[in-house]
């Protein structure tokens, strides 16, 4: 018999550590793509179920936007009886049930006098009376901000007593007025007719709208 040769076993492949490196920084380029992908997807699908991107009806940061007043406004035109067609429910009027009036009249020193009356809920008259200031605006002269106060006279000097009023939409003949407060709680829509035509009132309250005040909430108060 021969002698039988004994075949070494092959050689061990070599470790090559660059490829390694190359086949981890592969699989985690991979993972984080698909994390994002993932992410994205989720977003998208998020939304869709929540509705469609907010926009100036949903009160979004685009609307919020600070408020714009009528500029020039001659506040002897302006003065007058007014009458309540709608409004934000607000405090000072809570217990107004029936027609609601703002009567304006220029005294001598520039200020305006201010005469509210509404019919309360047991058929009662309620008035107040207070006093209106303009408030300057730089660059606008005329501008339809100002203040008015219903507290005593002695307590004029505390800024806690002036409420705001914003004269922010108002016709050439001085017939339709759109008021409001910058932070959006309070607004009126004054007329000097009785009552305001339909399509002229939803007019008012539609422009409200693109201002970001909460028109589904205003109360109809003309009668």
């Amino acid at each position: 018999m021969g002698l039988r040769t004994r075949r070494a076993p092959p050689p061990a492949a070599a470790f090559d550590d660059r490829a390694m490196s190359a086949s981890i920084g592969t699989l985690a380029t991979a993972f984080c793509v698909g994390s994002a992908l993932t992410l994205l997807a989720l977003s998208t699908a998020r939304t869709a179920r929540n509705g469609a991107v907010p926009g100036p009806a949903d009160g979004a940061p685009l609307m919020r936007a600070p408020l714009q007043v009528v500029a020039p406004v001659d506040l002897r035109r302006y003065a007058g009886l007014w009458h309540e067609q709608a409004r934000l429910p607000n405090r000072s009027e809570r217990r107004c049930a029936g027609p609601v009036t703002a009567e304006y009249t220029v005294t001598d020193d520039g200020s305006v006098r201010v005469r509210n009356r509404c019919i309360l809920d047991d058929g009662r008259l309620d008035e107040s009376v207070g006093t209106a200031r303009v408030v300057e605006v730089p660059g606008q002269p005329g501008a339809g901000r100002l203040e008015v106060r219903f507290a005593p006279d002695w307590l004029a000097w505390l800024p806690a007593v002036w409420g705001d009023y914003w004269i922010l939409k108002l016709d050439r003949d001085y017939q339709v007025a759109l008021v409001g407060t910058p932070d959006r709680r309070c607004l009126w829509v004054l007329s000097r007719a009785p009552v305001l035509d339909v399509a002229m009132l939803h007019a008012e309250l539609d422009y409200a709208r693109t201002l970001g005040f909460d028109v589904d909430k205003v109360e109809l108060t003309g009668k």
